[in-house]
């Protein structure tokens, strides 16, 4: 069952598959059983919604602005449903969230533990990519909450500051009598990927950037990062909660006298005309 009627649930599920065909295979209907209803929709509303390609459909912006307004009414409808239907309801609320694999895998996923049972109905996913562009993820309607740069939260967002991560330079435990000077100056940074500037940012905060080597080796998630500075590949920088375990183990080392970078970081949505409970916990414990 959907609230959203027949026209908004073909529009629906083109923005979310990005095609006619596959949209038509989800509801099970035919393709042109598809195009008619965006095409009414489009006629009633008097706007253009996509933008055709060969390569699919693309949101126009008044697109993107319905997208939420579906999203908005999904988000309520699991909530409604249950309370028409009884506390058995099987009514499913899909959500997801955004971020940086850093924070989401050492702080988000964790503190969000009790939602699934304080909300069984819930259905809270994780996106977690360092490269994919989360302000057009949250427009689009993909996720609903990011973690953000507060640079980046737009004007018609909600949102509120987080805790910064906060970083530190580390190296192999190999390296242990090496002084950090020697090791920017001989060695090569690791980040996550070619746009990664944290470790930049680190040694410019304490004007050890003039010295550092520039070329630098990437590798995009926290297990491989990881085992290429264990292995003395090269140094880097991580978050104080993802490194702990191996400074505690003595398979890494800090460097520069475990001084710390701050990265500030912000969780924004789309305002709700109502916010659900599930939404209103998730922004409350999430820090």
């Amino acid at each position: 069952m959907s609230l959203l009627d027949s026209k908004l649930q073909a529009f629906y599920e083109i923005a979310k598959i990005g095609t006619v065909h596959g949209a038509a295979k989800t509801l099970k209907i035919t393709q042109t059983g598809v195009t008619q209803r965006i095409r009414a929709l489009e006629k009633q509303l008097s706007i253009t919604l996509f933008i055709r390609s060969r390569s699919g459909m693309k949101l126009s912006h008044e697109g993107q602005a319905l997208l939420r307004y579906c999203q908005n009414a999904l988000d309520l409808e699991g909530q409604t449903l249950s309370e028409i239907e009884g506390s058995h309801s099987k009514s499913i609320v899909q959500m997801t969230l955004a971020g940086p694999t850093s924070i989401v895998s050492s702080r988000i996923i964790s503190s969000c533990m009790g939602i699934y049972k304080e909300f069984p109905n819930l259905a809270l996913s994780y996106r977690l990519d360092d490269q994919e562009n989360r302000v057009d993820l949250l427009k689009k309607g993909i996720v609903q909450l990011a973690i953000l740069s507060p640079q980046d939260v737009v004007l018609e967002m909600d949102s509120k500051m987080l805790k910064p991560d906060k970083y530190i330079l580390v190296a192999s435990s190999k390296w242990k009598n090496r002084k950090t000077s020697e090791i920017i100056k001989s060695e090569r940074i690791i980040d996550f990927y070619d746009s990664d500037l944290t470790t930049h940012n680190y040694l410019k905060k304490y004007d050890l950037l003039k010295s550092a080597r520039p070329d630098r080796l990437f590798a995009n998630t926290n297990f491989a990062l990881i085992s290429l500075i264990k292995a003395g590949v090269g140094y880097g920088t991580l978050t104080q909660e993802v490194a702990e375990k191996d400074l505690a183990r003595g398979e890494l080392i800090a460097l520069n006298q475990k001084q710390v970078y701050e990265d500030p970081q912000a969780l924004a949505w789309y305002p709700r005309k109502e916010m659900p409970a599930y939404f209103r916990r998730l922004v409350e414990i999430i820090k």
